[in-house]
C-alpha cells in the first residue's frame, strides 16, 4: 500500500440536534441527540483511517487549553509532533436539521496558524515518498495556505501525489476563491469536490462536464471526483474516462463530515492500486455507513470491501 497522509484543519466538532424550525432568539429548545468529537476536514478523514485499520500519517496543530489537549490524545502516537499554538482551540457547534443537513458555528481559534513549518514538524518527504498526501481545509489554515507554491514543491520534488480538498470558503465561492482554487488544482493530482465546488468552478450546470472542464486545466493524468451525496459519485480517470457509483439508501443521522470520511476511504482503496469504480464504491459505502450511525461508526479493517445494508 502506497503512503498516505492528511494535511489540514483538526479541530473540536460539538453536534446538537436535530433541530427545526429554527428556534426564536431568546428561547430554549430541548434537542434528542449531543455528540462532542473529533472534527475537521483532516481530523474526520484521520478518524475514518484510524478506524479502517489504514496506516497513515496526520499534521495538525492544537490550541493550549483542554481540547488541544482532547484532540491530540484521540490521535495517541501521531500527535506526538504536532505543534501547540498559543490560541484557544478552534470549535464547531454543528446544529443538525430532521433532513440531514447541518448548520455550523465556528470559533477561529488555532487553525489560522497552522503553517509549513508544521506540516514539516510532523511528516518527511522520504517517508511519504511516492504516496499520496490529501491536502484539506483550505480556506482556514491561513499561513500554510499563503505557503501552498512551497508546499507544491515540496511534494513535486518527492513524488507524492496531492489530492486537494478545499472546504467551503468562508466568504462564499467568489471570483478570487475560484481562480485560487483553480490555481491549487493546477498543481494537484486529485481533485476531491462536491457538486457544488466542481459545477461553481466550472461555470458549468451538468457535473460531468464540469469535471471534464476541470481536469482540463489540472496535470496530465490528474483524477476528478464529483462527491453527489445520496446520488452516489462520479470521477474522470487519468485516461480521461468517466466512471460512476450510486450511493446505498440509508437513513441519515447527520452529514457532518460525509464528504472527508468518503475521502479516507477512496484513498485508502486508491493506495492499494484499487480500480477506480472500486475507489468510488469504497468512498460511499464507507460514507454512507459514518452518516447513518449513532454514535458513529466507519466499520472495521474490512469495511473497504463490505457493502451497507
Amino acid at each position: 500500500m502506497r503512503p498516505l497522509a492528511v494535511i489540514g484543519n483538526v479541530n473540536v466538532d460539538l453536534i446538537l440536534g436535530p433541530a427545526a424550525p429554527w428556534p426564536k432568539a431568546g428561547t430554549e429548545i430541548i434537542v434528542d441527540h449531543d455528540e462532542l468529537r473529533v472534527g475537521g476536514a483532516a481530523g474526520n478523514s484521520a478518524l475514518a483511517w484510524q478506524a479502517l485499520g489504514v496506516e497513515f500519517e496526520i499534521a495538525a496543530n492544537i490550541g493550549s487549553d483542554q481540547f488541544g489537549r482532547w484532540l491530540s490524545e484521540a490521535f495517541r502516537h501521531r500527535s506526538d509532533k504536532w505543534p501547540v499554538r498559543p490560541e484557544k482551540t478552534t470549535l464547531s457547534v454543528g446544529i443538525t436539521h430532521p433532513d440531514g443537513e447541518r448548520t455550523f458555528f465556528t470559533t477561529r481559534g488555532h487553525l489560522p496558524r497552522f503553517s509549513l513549518a508544521d506540516v514539516f514538524a510532523v511528516i518527511e518527504g522520504t517517508t511519504l515518498q511516492g504516496g499520496y498526501a490529501l491536502l484539506c481545509g483550505s480556506f482556514l489554515t491561513d499561513d500554510l495556505t499563503a505557503d501552498y507554491d512551497a508546499f507544491f514543491d515540496w511534494a513535486d520534488g518527492h513524488g507524492i501525489t496531492v489530492a486537494l480538498d478545499t472546504g467551503w470558503p468562508l466568504d462564499g465561492w467568489t471570483d478570487d476563491n475560484c481562480a485560487a482554487t483553480r490555481a491549487w488544482l493546477s498543481r494537484s493530482g486529485i481533485a476531491l469536490l462536491n457538486e457544488v465546488e466542481s459545477t461553481t468552478l466550472a461555470g458549468i450546470a451538468d457535473p460531468i462536464e464540469a469535471a471534464r472542464q476541470i481536469r482540463s486545466h489540472m496535470p496530465e493524468g490528474a483524477i476528478v471526483v464529483v462527491k453527489r451525496g445520496p446520488d452516489g459519485a462520479l470521477a474522470i480517470g487519468p485516461d480521461g474516462s468517466l466512471v460512476s457509483v450510486t450511493a446505498p439508501v440509508v437513513e441519515v443521522v447527520d452529514t457532518i463530515g460525509a464528504g472527508d470520511v468518503f475521502n479516507a476511504a477512496f484513498l485508502a482503496a486508491l493506495a492499494s492500486d484499487e480500480p477506480l469504480v472500486s475507489c468510488l464504491m469504497a468512498g460511499t459505502e464507507v460514507a454512507s455507513r459514518a452518516i447513518s450511525t449513532l454514535p458513529r461508526t466507519y466499520g472495521g479493517p474490512t469495511s473497504l470491501q463490505e457493502p451497507v445494508r
